[in-house]
């Protein structure tokens, strides 16, 4: 599988983001261009997914963004890396959940790497961590699939603002918190997007 790996050192905007996923959703399609896999940071803003609910979002003044993605509301900023893809399902397995655990089994390997024991959980899509007998969410998913070919990504939280996500419920899940890596083990995770990017396309390729 040709993979194309782009990395953005500037934080991108989201719509800008989108934009490009999609154009590139199109160039598959029609057979112009391959598979992509996108690693990048956004600018502060608040997304939410196809299923979400009003009443997730605790404060009203907060600038928030309706996607076509999956899942509820969440937010994007500085410290977090974004890692995007558009990836053709039909030359795979049609198999939404397959992907899914892929993906998951992508983020929990990355970070025991950096000695981080992460796991998923069935009900609740992403990645959590154990913290001091409490489980945290460390990472995100959410993605949409058109003609067997996924798209969106997952956020991984590094060194971001956690009283951000003071502002929603975040996916939806009440009374389960955020964290993020430096939270959990203070280290260097400078080559951790690089980390991400190897073991996913290998997960990929398997």
């Amino acid at each position: 599988m040709i993979i194309e790996i782009k990395k953005s050192i500037k934080p991108v905007k989201y719509d800008v983001a989108i934009k490009l996923l999609e154009k590139r959703l199109l160039d598959i399609n029609s057979n112009k261009k391959g598979n992509l896999i996108w690693v990048l940071e956004h600018e502060e803003i608040y997304t939410a997914g196809t299923n979400y609910k009003e009443e997730e979002i605790l404060n009203k003044d907060i600038n928030l963004i309706k996607t076509n993605r999956g899942g509820k509301i969440t937010y994007h900023g500085p410290g977090q890396l974004i890692c995007y893809f558009v990836i053709d399902l039909k030359k795979r397995k049609k198999d939404i959940r397959k992907f899914i655990t892929l993906i998951e089994k992508t983020i929990i390997e990355s970070l025991f790497e950096f000695n981080i024991k992460s796991f998923g959980d069935p009900k609740n899509i992403g990645i959590w961590v154990n913290d001091k007998a409490n489980i945290k969410k460390v990472a995100a998913i959410g993605l949409r699939v058109s003609k067997w070919i996924a798209y969106h990504g997952f956020a991984l939280n590094i060194n971001n603002d956690l009283t951000k996500y003071q502002n929603i419920i975040p996916c939806g899940i009440s009374g389960k918190d955020v964290t993020n890596l430096k939270t959990i083990n203070d280290q260097n995770y400078n080559i951790l997007s690089d980390v991400i990017v190897e073991n996913f396309t290998k997960n990929l390729e398997s």
